[in-house]
């Protein structure tokens, strides 16, 4: 299913798309907070996707039960706790999680600087408890769906933190809010020198990812499915190495692909694109990382090579020094070795 030999690694992961249906049941219940469903089981059917959403905008729309819950500082504290505790059990070996902290403090109006402490506090305590389980890193998320303005404020509370962040990004509605939007957020994310992964060519085409690549200054591509459309832009990301996320389940649920077997992601590993396969938003999706090889191998239909070459990219994408770059393609071979 996924080669043994080298390390699970996720770098598309949400930490608020990752909110346990448990846990916003039982905060809900705490706070008598009404949810949709008389009981959990009902409730859980809102708040996963069952098959597929209608479109992107329809789907991030079950993202909003999980914030609307964070009523308290500690709520924040504890699922980005519970995201370090999930990472573990889903064998994870390291994981980027990005955070919208202006999304989740949107509901209750947390101060959003104390709510990016909050989810490093939380991660903190997760690294202390697992130490030596899962390598767990941080991308902050400006969340497009909002508007400039809101976004200004999500920045200026992330960059106050930089230094507990080892990349930021642009989420969101991309058809609703262009990326031309937020050309001066990302001088200024450049100006902190923190790495840029952009979602694009999700919910718009190859031009899109274009913006995103020459006017964004992105060195990753959150999605990227519809880079297909354009042989010119496929061929760019394979000679300057700009990474794809990639992300099977999400890209169907959000109806970004009709059908699995015919996901771009065997065509972008054919022509030399820097892909590697990710989750999204578990939580919602119903869905692991070793879920998502398992779809690559026995729907999409990639080979044992293809697979491991997914994983070796994922290192090779991965916002880490060298050294630590090198550590994670012998972790597997010295955790063997003790």
């Amino acid at each position: 299913m996924y080669n043994k030999d080298l390390p699970l690694i996720d770098l598309h992961r949400h930490l608020d798309g990752n909110i346990r249906p448990k846990t916003i049941w039982q905060l809900a219940q705490d706070q008598q907070f009404k949810l949709p469903g008389q009981n959990y089981d009902e409730f859980l059917t809102h708040a996963t996707i069952q098959d597929k959403a209608d479109n992107l905008v329809e789907f991030l729309t079950k993202l909003d039960y999980g914030v609307s819950v964070l009523k308290t500082l500690d709520d924040v504290k504890r699922i980005a706790y519970e995201n370090v505790e999930d990472l573990v059990s889903a064998q994870i070996d390291y994981a980027e999680l990005r955070f919208s902290p202006f999304y989740m403090a949107m509901e209750h109006k947390l101060p959003v600087e104390a709510v990016v402490e909050a989810v490093i506090d939380g991660i903190n305590q997760g690294r202390k408890q697992f130490a030596g389980k899962t390598q767990v890193n941080l991308i902050g998320i400006l969340s497009r769906s909002y508007g400039q303005e809101n976004c200004t404020t999500e920045l200026d509370a992330l960059l106050r933190f930089k230094d507990h962040l080892v990349g930021m990004d642009l989420a969101g509605d991309e058809k609703g809010f262009a990326g031309q939007l937020f050309e001066e957020h990302f001088k200024k994310i450049h100006k902190a020198n923190l790495p840029v992964t952009v979602h694009a060519g999700e919910a718009c085409g190859a031009e899109s990812v274009w913006h995103a690549i020459n006017s964004l200054g992105a060195q990753r591509i959150g999605h990227g499915v519809n880079s297909i459309q354009d042989p010119k832009l496929v061929e760019h990301l394979a000679q300057n190495d700009i990474a794809i996320e990639s992300c099977l389940t999400s890209n169907y649920q959000t109806g970004t692909v009709a059908n699995l077997a015919e996901h771009p992601i065997t065509e972008f590993l054919n022509q030399g694109v820097q892909v590697c396969l990710n989750t999204d938003d578990p939580a919602v999706e119903q869905t692991e990382l070793i879920d998502e090889f398992s779809i690559a191998k026995n729907i999409v239909g990639l080979t044992t090579v293809q697979i491991r070459q997914l994983q070796l990219n994922a290192i090779d994408a991965c916002f880490l020094s060298d050294s630590e770059k090198q550590h994670l393609r012998t972790l597997k071979s010295n955790e063997k070795s003790q």
